[in-house]
């Protein structure tokens, strides 16, 4: 433990949720991927996100599951407090480095080059800098400060919904979509890790009050950056309704208790193998030397603190890896202490094999199979499968490659009310 880099994670959170829905189709900011792609850089010793929470209610929830540690910076005071939350997140970041001194990295989750300065600054204090933003919603500025960004969108476990096609080609019922008045389709794959989906988009004309909240936040920010004036709203018109969003404790304490849990980050619904093979992909890109079993075990600890190899019937992990290997998920190679062999992913091949393992995984399937169930089916055959370690947003867009390719063929079937796949 004492070799692990120690991390202080800080979210502008703000510039983050307003990132993820006006460049990312709407989308649901989610921490659950940035927790995962951290726990292969290092041990994470504080988590802090900074925001109005009057505007977050439903944020605010998943993040306390994430260990987050909520600074409430309200905007409505009755005169600007437009960088009142930066701020506060400066300050707090260079008082821990001045008096945390085991704290080796820090992850500034932003987008905003107001932050340069700061970042500068920590390198300057010989600290090592992660930033993590919304790609479209990044400056420039930012990520050559850095020593490592991470855009949002890339990471593994954000699904991008895809942009909108032509009302022709939506109209015409092919493999680009659906007809106007068909239900929008379901995402494919899932999400990678045990949490809920980020990509879950409401419709324009029934939006939630969270929604809503949000882009009343927006407006007001907006407001404030061109004529500066004080953010003052009071409640925000929903569905023809005014619903307050002025005390989000009390929204709390009145939301059902089961509604409270729906969400919780189980990991139930992904198979072991497939957790092991991604985390094994991230420490093999994140790290320039062999991964060996100790490491990994202590990176799966990481993202999930329960768990344990005696819950799939084995003794002890290096056990679970040589099941692994003998199925050819994993391949292990004598390490540099006995009992800690290095683990590694077999070769994955190109683009042209991926193609051809999805036309395999359909053919088995009786040659035709929904959408939304067949990244699960791939990852059966192939753990490790990661349609944007190929260079793709969302498994969407790889089928819809795969079919331009003659692999597959992909078409709405209202019936199913999803995406079919076939064999071309």
């Amino acid at each position: 433990m004492d070799t692990e880099e120690r991390l202080a994670v800080f979210i502008d959170y703000e510039n983050l949720a307003l990132g993820a829905r006006e460049h990312l189709g709407g989308m649901t900011f989610d921490f659950g991927p940035i927790a995962d792609a951290l726990a292969v850089r290092g041990r994470v010793v504080v988590r802090r996100a900074y925001a109005d929470w009057s505007y977050f209610d439903e944020d605010r929830r998943s993040l306390t599951r994430h260990q987050v540690e909520l600074i409430e910076m309200p905007q409505r005071m009755g005169a600007s407090r437009k960088n009142a939350a930066d701020i506060k997140m400066v300050v707090d970041a260079i008082e821990m480095a001045f008096e945390r001194d085991y704290i080796s990295t820090f992850v500034m989750c932003t987008g905003d080059s107001d932050f340069s300065p700061l970042v500068h600054k920590l390198r300057e204090l010989n600290k090592r800098v992660i930033g993590v933003g919304v790609e479209k919603s990044t400056s420039r500025l930012l990520p050559p400060a850095c020593d490592e960004f991470l855009f949002y969108d890339r990471l593994e476990g954000v699904d991008v919904p895809d942009e909108p096609e032509p009302r022709s080609v939506r109209g015409s019922r092919t493999s680009g979509g659906t007809t106007s008045g068909a239900a929008k389709p379901k995402r494919g794959g899932g999400r990678t890790s045990g949490r809920r989906k980020a990509t879950e988009i409401a419709e324009p004309e029934a939006e939630t009050p969270a929604a809503a909240a949000l882009a009343e936040l927006g407006e007001a920010v907006s407001r404030t950056t061109r004529r500066g004036e004080p953010v003052v709203t009071e409640n925000a018109q929903v569905d023809g309704e005014t619903t307050s969003v002025e005390d989000p404790v009390e929204q709390a304490a009145a939301a059902p208790a089961a509604d409270a849990d729906d969400d919780a980050p189980t990991g139930e619904d992904v198979p072991m193998e497939v957790r092991v093979a991604q985390t094994l992909a991230d420490l093999e890109a994140s790290t320039s030397g062999p991964v060996t079993a100790s490491v990994l075990k202590r990176t799966l600890l990481r993202k999930d603190p329960t768990f344990s190899e005696a819950d799939y019937g084995f003794r002890n992990f290096g056990e679970f890896l040589r099941f692994l290997a003998d199925r050819s998920f994993v391949e292990l190679a004598p390490g540099p202490a006995t009992g800690d062999p290095e683990v590694s992913l077999p070769a994955q091949g190109d683009t042209d094999q991926a193609f051809a393992l999805v036309r395999d995984v359909v053919r088995e399937e009786g040659g035709s199979t929904v959408l939304s169930g067949l990244k699960n089916a791939i990852r059966k055959k192939r753990p490790d499968f990661s349609e944007k370690a190929l260079g793709y947003r969302g498994f969407l867009q790889f089928c819809k490659a795969a079919q331009a390719a003659g692999a597959v063929d992909l078409a709405w079937d209202d019936d199913a009310d999803d995406y079919r796949v076939t064999v071309a």
